[in-house]
């Protein structure tokens, strides 16, 4: 039960994360930069929350507590990697965006 709690922790954060990135670029996009930037930093917190819980797997892993491979853990990482992909590019729109 402990390891679908921390899954679903790095779920739940990294879908958070790429909500609050999505919604930054749709305020830079409205020229809306400080609610962007406070969105992007929230993405960013989000993210923090997602990767210390993965952390927390790879450290019990490194100390030889095998982690059981399961489809519901690749989805989270992939939620997590894909997350992160989109706060770095939901930056670089808002610059841009700033730019214009």
């Amino acid at each position: 039960m402990e390891m679908e709690q921390v899954i679903m922790g790095i779920i739940m954060h990294s879908g958070d994360a790429k909500s609050n990135a999505m919604e930054a670029i749709q305020h830079a996009k409205a020229n809306e930069m400080e609610e962007a930037r406070d969105l992007l930093e929230k993405a960013e917190q989000e993210l923090l929350e997602a990767h210390g819980k993965q952390t927390g797997l790879i450290q019990k892993e490194a100390r030889g507590e095998k982690t059981e491979l399961s489809l519901l853990l690749v989805h989270a990482q992939d939620h997590l990697m894909t997350a992160t992909t989109f706060k770095d590019l939901a930056k670089e729109f808002i610059d841009l965006y700033q730019r214009l």
